[in-house]
């Protein structure tokens, strides 16, 4: 057709196809925010795990996506959250961002983030087992939310 567009690849193909590596493993999702969405995220993060050969840590990061998951959802239920598994310098990140809204008075935010960090007994035993670590810290957005975290080294 004479004047129509043409989209290219910016990059060629690749040869051959990149297999999963922990260097590659880098995934983002939304999730509706549902009670189910705990057990969504465990069963999501053991299969990211096993394709990308991080199996050594399987098991701790599913109860982790999980436990954040979940926290948010105490906190926040219904709510779409936003989960990121990652590997960046030689840790797996898992990191949750939900919808939490912004308390008008700072000792209120104080006693809220008080009440999330005690319910994150679980998730606190599992990732220092593992040596790792783990927080929780306000978004950064005008709406407020939450970021929370847990970090895991192989």
């Amino acid at each position: 057709m004479k004047g129509a567009l043409r989209c290219l690849p910016a990059v060629p193909p690749a040869a051959e196809p990149i297999p999963p590596a922990a260097e590659n493993l880098s995934y983002s999702m939304l999730l509706p925010g549902g009670a189910y969405c705990a057990g969504l995220a465990r069963r999501a993060v053991r299969d990211l795990l096993t394709r990308h050969d991080l199996t050594g840590l399987r098991e701790t990061a599913a109860l982790a996506a999980s436990e954040l998951v979940a926290t948010a959802y105490r906190f926040t239920p219904d709510r779409e959250m936003a989960l990121r598994v990652r590997w960046q310098y030689d840790a797996l990140r898992i990191v949750l961002y939900d919808q939490h809204p912004a308390h008008s008075r700072p000792e209120a935010a104080e006693a809220c983030r008080d009440r999330r960090s005690r319910s994150m007994w679980l998730l606190a035993a599992a990732v220092d087992e593992q040596g790792g670590d783990w927080g929780l810290a306000p978004a950064l957005t005008p709406e407020g939310g939450t970021k929370s975290w847990a970090l895991l080294h192989r």
